[in-house]
């Protein structure tokens, strides 16, 4: 993958994680620096390449987080040119998923979101099992992880075809007996 150069998208990739601040007891959500962000999400071309090399290097949990909101972001705007505009992100999972077993409550927040707005098959399982981790080793007194992570498998099980998969009509507790309730 080659990586243009431009100035402004470099100090502000370099500069990720700076000045961030977690959520603590007063405030349930992290702070980023949004004009680095908006200027990172406004130029999504540019900034992506940047952003996955950073991701495939970084270990500091801080630039991680604001790189991951950067491509939150940009997933968003994508949505907002077309419905399904995010999914085109779903090639960069290979990048994301190095961080699906973190313990980063903060970084599992992140990648559900992320997750769910650009619904990549591979994400389901991982998802799944930070949803286990989350529910038997809660690491978060500050906000509930459950909520996002449960919220991108639910949105999975809506997008894959639960009603292909779950027709009313042919499950047991949907018989003849209550069939004009379905």
């Amino acid at each position: 993958m080659s990586v243009n150069f431009n100035p402004q998208i470099m100090i502000n990739v370099k500069t990720l994680g700076s000045g961030i601040k977690k959520p603590n007891e007063h405030r349930n959500y992290c702070l980023y620096d949004e004009k680095k962000v908006n200027f990172l999400a406004s130029n999504p071309s540019e900034s992506l390449p940047h952003l996955i090399q950073y991701l495939q290097t970084s270990n500091d949990e801080n630039g991680v987080l604001e790189a991951l909101f950067a491509i939150d972001k940009i997933a968003d705007s994508l949505n907002q040119k077309n419905p399904n505009g995010a999914r085109d992100l779903g090639k960069i999972y290979p990048f994301l998923s190095r961080f699906n077993d973190t313990d980063s409550p903060e970084i599992q927040v992140m990648l559900s979101g992320i997750y769910r707005k650009t619904l990549v098959p591979d994400a389901f399982g991982p998802l799944c099992a930070m949803l286990n981790k989350q529910i038997n080793h809660p690491v978060s007194k500050f906000f509930d992880p459950k909520e996002e992570t449960g919220g991108a498998i639910l949105e999975y099980i809506r997008a894959y075809g639960a009603g292909f998969i779950y027709k009313p009509s042919s499950t047991p507790i949907f018989s003849s007996k209550f069939s004009g309730l379905a």
